[in-house]
């Protein structure tokens, strides 16, 4: 399975980061080789996710469903998305199979039957 990195800070101001991007990266590279993952592109980008329309995260995405990878590594599940047009997409992508794994070193993610079903349960709400 082909990896894509994807690390992100929200602000160009880099007192404010949780994490730097640098430090993203050398983390998720030491996980990916700890891990035995390949990883065939590294997007990074410097915005924040609380709005749809971010530039870097779309290619990657769209590089995604063109069948250029299979699979997301991001330091958090917030690097990827923090709003529901980015969040439904990345859903989406993994409920059709064109997305079929995201990993992260800080938390545990399984694509599971149980994960669709959540998903089907939060339609209704």
């Amino acid at each position: 399975m082909k990896f894509f990195i994807y690390a992100r800070k929200s602000t160009e101001d880099e007192a404010r980061q949780v994490l730097s991007i640098d430090s993203q990266l050398d983390e998720l590279r030491e996980f990916a080789r700890k891990e035995s993952l390949q990883v065939v592109r590294e997007y990074v980008e410097a915005k924040t996710a609380k709005e749809p329309g971010r530039t870097v995260f779309n290619d990657m995405m769209q590089a995604v469903e063109n069948g250029e990878a299979q699979a997301l590594l991001a330091w958090h599940p917030d690097r990827l998305s923090r709003n529901s047009v980015d969040g439904g997409r990345l859903v989406h992508d993994l409920d059709t199979g064109k997305l079929q794994d995201l990993k992260f070193p800080s938390t545990w993610f399984e694509n599971t039957p149980q994960f669709g079903q959540c998903h089907a349960a939060a339609r209704f709400l």
